[in-house]
């Protein structure tokens, strides 16, 4: 009897370790592709401009994905590579831009719309960045009223 009350309580806490251990692998998975879709393909200091940094990555959007408010500290310029994306400047108009076609955002501008503009097709930007080194090159806003 020992034996059995024994092996079941092993088995038990085994499932419920190997439970614990699966579900922490998704939630990780999840926040990975989530973050998959900024890739940085470079990040180079400028010679000639002290205290500066250029980067350049790429923003894949899903079909009907969008990104949170946000404003960027430096300078930024977005060349659309694949697909069309919607955005929008604070104080602007959402314009939809589409393969070939660029923007610019001064710094601090918000940029309260970001997103795919199709349902079923994806989107890919290659972004250019300007920023004091080691600042962070997105910053989040706040959107009151906003339901995800």
């Amino acid at each position: 009897m020992i034996t059995i009350a024994l092996f079941i309580r092993t088995v038990g806490r085994q499932t419920v370790q190997w439970t614990a251990l699966v579900g922490t692998i998704l939630i990780l998975g999840q926040t990975a592709l989530a973050e998959d879709a900024v890739s940085v393909l470079m990040k180079q200091r400028l010679a000639d401009m002290t205290g500066k940094e250029g980067t350049v990555i790429t923003v894949d959007y899903a079909p009907d994905a969008a990104s949170d408010q946000h404003f960027h500290p430096g300078s930024v310029f977005a060349y659309v590579l694949e697909g069309a994306v919607v955005s929008q400047l604070g104080g602007e108009e959402p314009v939809t831009y589409t393969k070939g076609q660029s923007w610019y955002e001064s710094p601090k501008r918000p940029h309260v719309v970001s997103k795919n503009a199709s349902k079923t097709e994806p989107a890919k930007l290659l972004v250019f960045l300007l920023s004091q080194e080691s600042e962070s090159l997105v910053v989040p806003m706040k959107s009151p009223g906003r339901v995800k």
